[in-house]
């Protein structure tokens, strides 16, 4: 792909503001949309602040690419299948390609078994689980037929409190969740991103669930 119009919801969060970083660094043009102000800037990016329903319709248009991540949480809660249907909706009007990105408790631990959101999650963590399997669930069952959508799941360690650092290094797997020799499950924020800015420019999976993890 040459320099592609990228427009990410949830752009100044975890993962939001490292595929930001990653994408503008490639020289993309990339749309921050979130409901606060970036703390840390990045040169080049637009950033629209404001609800998802106020923004949306104003930048989905003319997009390449629409990356969703944003987290249940705050006034978000409960309300994730719902904004991501019409973000799904949207970018299927406007002809871009919508990757969404869930959680690791959507994979599966093995193949033939039950995913991980189907067993026993913390109660702390159970919620937004089952709200981010419900989204996989919207766009695998009802996604528009024109839409080319992608469900993303980092491994099991990844977020905020294991950040890491840029190797340069990951892999792809399917729905069936990838495990090191060590029977660990991690991804640092930054190799996530790459992976995730890799897909854009070098589309390789669609209208399907993909893990990454080392």
């Amino acid at each position: 792909m040459l320099v592609a119009t990228i427009v990410v919801f949830g752009g100044t969060g975890y993962t939001g503001g490292s595929v930001v970083r990653e994408a503008a660094a490639r020289d993309h043009h990339v749309i921050s949309v979130s409901r606060s102000e970036p703390q840390e800037p990045v040169d080049g990016v637009r950033y629209e602040v404001g609800s998802v329903s106020e923004v949306a319709a104003r930048v989905v248009p003319g997009a390449d690419v629409v990356v969703a991540a944003l987290s249940p949480r705050g006034d978000m809660a409960g309300r994730l299948v719902e904004v991501y249907g019409e973000l799904a909706r949207l970018s299927a009007q406007s002809g871009a390609r919508y990757l969404q990105i869930g959680g690791f408790s959507s994979l599966r631990p093995g193949p033939g078994l039950p995913r991980v959101v189907e067993g026993e999650i913390p109660e702390q963590y159970r919620a937004e689980a089952l709200e981010g399997e419900a989204t996989r669930v919207m766009l695998a069952e009802q996604a528009p037929e024109e839409l080319d959508w992608l469900f993303i799941s980092p491994a099991g360690g990844y977020g905020s409190f294991a950040p890491g650092e840029r190797t340069g290094t990951y892999r792809v797997g399917d729905e069936i969740a990838l495990f090191d020799a060590d029977g660990n499950s991690n991804i640092s924020g930054a190799d996530f991103a790459l992976a995730i800015v890799d897909e854009i420019e070098n589309p390789r999976h669609h209208r399907e669930h993909i893990g990454i993890a080392y």
